[in-house]
């Protein structure tokens, strides 16, 4: 039996330990701050068939958007998947937006908001409540969660043979760094390109929409200044809101990240302006988080190049969520069989970027 070793209990690491579990894997998850605390619970949980058309994403979205109506299937735990239309909306006080409308408004907008196309169907796009699926699928897994920080891998003859958690050593067959921008940490032990953290604020309302549908909002505000919200009704009776960008540098500890000042409000302020009854209903989470980015804004998923025993599944911005269980699949045939063989991540290898200068890491 391969034993693994996966450090970071977010959605990716999440997936990882349950493709590799099915397989047969003994599976250890390594957490610091609590299983899906960071963007794998924050995150609006959208998911789309073909948003990422074009790029070297594509296949692995196709893949796991099917996958994920496979596992709500299958597993049998309620994470809150289902099919949604997706709604193009422009909302402005300034202007006339009659023009633009192309379909019925939802009844739950504002006046100073207009349907100005369909992005997606129910055969296209879906969403699950994000820490309810990292959180489901890590169980499914059956994997021993410890709960630490990584601290160094451990390296003997030029392979990963386990890692140090608060300075004590766990070995395994296999290492997988999953630890979305924290990853960068990693750099100081491994040859790995950098990962870059990307702040966003978000709310949760406790609303529920007479006509659910996922939007994505085209915002001019009364000074024509634009933003972009994004919507995410959920079938728990809440409503996610989010489409703020943060300034504020990754923390080296994740039980740092917070809002900024101004934030929360300024992204109520926004809601208001376009959905004037969701934007007065009770706030039940005012949040932060960072998603992973890479240089070319592709994830890292393969084998760590010239250290045998050590791979790398991160980097996944805005689509870790629908990312996740193909990137699992691919990572536990990788890790066990030698190659991916349900999907090609060979354009997402992370030997394709350079190697971050370890010096440059603050800790």
């Amino acid at each position: 039996m391969t034993s693994v070793i996966i450090c970071g209990g977010g959605v990716i690491g999440a997936c990882v330990a349950f493709y590799l579990a099915e397989r047969g894997s003994d599976v250890t998850v390594v957490e610091r701050n609590g299983v899906a605390n960071g963007a794998s619970g924050k995150s609006g949980g959208f998911l789309a068939l073909d948003w990422c058309r074009g790029t070297p994403v594509d296949p692995l979205a196709r893949r796991s958007f099917d996958l994920h109506a496979e596992l709500a299937d299958r597993v049998g735990i309620d994470w809150g998947y289902r099919r949604l239309e997706t709604l193009g909306v422009a909302a402005s006080p300034r202007r006339d937006l009659s023009r633009l409308r192309s379909a019925p408004t939802p009844g739950w907008l504002g006046p100073d908001a207009a349907v100005h196309g369909q992005l997606g169907t129910p055969e296209t796009t879906a969403q699950v409540t994000p820490d309810l699926f990292t959180k489901g699928m890590l169980t499914a897994s059956g994997a021993e969660v410890v709960d630490g920080a990584v601290d160094g891998v451990i390296l003997e003859d030029g392979r990963a043979t386990g890692v140090l958690v608060d300075g004590k050593p766990l070995v395994a067959d296999a290492t997988v760094i999953a630890m979305g921008p924290w990853s960068v940490l990693a750099c100081q032990w491994l040859p790995l390109p950098g990962v870059y953290g990307l702040k966003g604020h978000s709310l949760v309302f406790r609303y529920t929409p007479d006509d659910p549908k996922a939007l994505f909002v085209e915002l001019e505000d009364e000074d024509g200044k634009s933003s972009t919200p994004e919507v995410m009704p959920r079938p728990d009776g809440t409503t996610y809101v989010c489409g703020l960008s943060g300034e504020a540098p990754l923390p080296v500890d994740p039980a740092h990240v917070g809002t900024e000042d101004g934030g929360p409000e300024k992204l109520l302020a926004m809601t208001a302006m376009f959905a004037p009854d969701l934007g007065t209903a009770e706030i039940l989470a005012s949040q932060a988080c960072y998603r992973p980015v890479t240089q070319d804004g592709m994830p890292l998923i393969g084998a760590v190049p010239g250290v045998a025993g050590a791979y790398v599944a991160t980097g996944h911005s805005v689509w870790g969520m629908l990312n996740g269980p193909a990137t699992g699949e691919a990572m536990a045939e990788l890790i066990l069989e030698g190659t991916a063989g349900s999907v090609d991540i060979s354009p997402l290898d992370p030997g394709r970027l350079p190697v971050l200068d370890a010096g440059s890491i603050s800790t």
